[in-house]
């Protein structure tokens, strides 16, 4: 065998050579090369994938006294190979996704950046995207397709019409929305009939409504929603039974809709509201109350605070703040995540430190989101290189589609609302100390379906 093997480097580390590539052809062919590293040229891929049936026969000739045909004929056949590599890379179909977003965006305004608040991004997600291209181009170029990221930033929300119509004429399909609430019901309400056929990801938002009153048959998340990272919490509290619960919330909206959240998965799980308290940061004096921490969590009998913070800057000041020794859970201390950058199973140390290296920041949860986007329409159009668009997104909204998202098990979307099933980090600023579903938490057909709503739960009508 060693015999065969040895021309095959020769030629394979010539044709990497040729392409400019510093590619080991004896790693690539043993197997021994880094995941980390990518070939260099596409030639060089399809002539070790072309030769693999003629080592094997050329092996079986050596051991006949042949082995010196074979070789010549393995040479031969790798020569041709490499020829047709060029014709057949040429020929690939490319398809491009668009990451969409808001040059005025409040979530990334530089003050709300330079805070980074816990749980809130910490950078634009498109070189999340990328690097999702990036993993997943040596699978694509064996079913002959690659897939390029187009970066759309909007400069307001009336750009909107125009930069659908500039993506209709390369023919793109798949978006992945980095948007606002607002914005993303109007690209998911105009996306389709402007591009004829649309499947758009949200990657950004954690609205339950988005996936129920609001959902959409060509809507996808792969962001959790808000119910998801509520019952992820209540799930650990119940595992430790921290049942009874302290809970201050804010007076903003988004705080309202996190209260709302968690009282329905305390319910589920049966947890104990002792108090719900208003805070409030205010330069007023008369209600500089509202925001002592020491006032606010007074009361005695709780075994935990849970804070519903959806701005940030009070839950970050009350971890170690609080008149006894209880632990914060919620919008600060312990919070329920999609990623967190000190995950160390499955491979996440390896997807962690490639992102660092390309965005110069740790991955937070809405990259994680973006690029699970990208691998899913990789995935997709791995399973079925030339189907069209509507296909895709039944094959997708139907769960047949399985990703693997470093976390541990297989990803795939439930049918009845388009979220992306996955297991949540149970996570504090330094690491990740528990993952949900947690053990004993059971359910008739996907214990990843306990994080959430449930298809019987389900308000969402709209089907592909």
């Amino acid at each position: 065998m060693a015999g065969v093997v040895a021309p095959l480097v020769a030629l394979v580390s010539r044709q990497a050579s040729q392409a400019g590539s510093s590619v080991d052809a004896t790693l690539v062919l043993t197997g021994r090369w880094s995941l980390g590293r990518r070939l260099a040229c596409g030639a060089l891929a399809l002539a070790v994938l072309a030769a693999v049936p003629l080592v094997h026969a050329a092996a079986q000739a050596e051991k006949t006294g042949k082995a010196g045909t074979a070789k010549a004929a393995l040479e031969a056949k790798a020569a041709n190979t490499t020829k047709a590599a060029p014709e057949a890379k040429a020929a690939q179909n490319t398809v491009t996704v668009a990451v969409i977003s808001l040059e005025g965006d409040a979530r990334y305004a530089p003050r709300r950046l330079e805070r980074a608040y816990p749980g809130h991004p910490t950078g634009r997600p498109v070189q999340a995207a990328r690097l999702a291209a990036e993993d997943a181009a040596m699978e694509l170029e064996i079913a002959g397709v690659s897939l390029k990221v187009r970066e759309v930033l909007l400069p307001d929300a009336q750009a909107l019409p125009k930069a659908l119509a500039e993506l209709k004429a390369p023919g793109v399909h798949h978006l992945m929305a980095d948007l606002p609430l607002a914005e993303l019901n109007q690209l998911v309400r105009t996306a389709p009939a402007a591009l004829g056929g649309a499947i758009v990801f949200n990657t950004g938002l954690d609205d339950d409504a988005l996936r129920a009153s609001q959902c959409a048959a060509h809507l996808l998340h792969t962001y959790p929603s808000r119910q998801m990272l509520a019952d992820a919490l209540a799930q650990y509290l119940a595992a430790r039974s921290w049942r009874k619960v302290l809970l201050l919330q804010g007076p903003l909206p988004g705080d309202q809709l996190q209260a709302d959240a968690f009282n329905h998965s305390a319910r589920r799980y049966g947890l104990k509201l002792t108090q719900t308290r208003p805070f409030k940061l205010s330069g007023d004096p008369r209600e500089r109350d509202l925001s002592n921490t020491r006032l606010l969590t007074g009361e005695r009998e709780h075994d935990v605070v849970a804070v519903m913070d959806s701005d940030g800057e009070f839950a970050r000041l009350l971890p170690y703040a609080t008149q006894w020794p209880r632990p914060v859970v919620g919008a600060s201390g312990l919070m329920a995540a999609a990623w967190h950058s000190q995950w160390e199973r499955n491979g996440g140390p390896q997807l962690s430190r490639r992102f660092v290296r390309l965005a110069g920041r740790p991955m937070q949860s809405h990259d994680w989101a973006a690029w699970t986007a990208v691998k899913a329409v990789a995935a997709v159009l791995v399973d079925e290189p030339g189907a069209p668009v509507a296909r895709q997104l039944q094959q997708l909204r139907g769960g047949v589609v399985y990703l693997d998202g470093f976390k541990g098990p297989r990803l795939s979307f439930r049918a009845w609302d388009g979220q992306l099933r996955q297991p949540l980090f149970l996570s504090h600023i330094d690491g990740v100390v528990g993952t949900a579903p947690l053990d004993g938490v059971l359910h008739p057909t996907e214990v990843m379906d306990t994080l959430g709503v449930d298809e019987k739960e389900t308000l969402c009508r709209a089907r592909p």
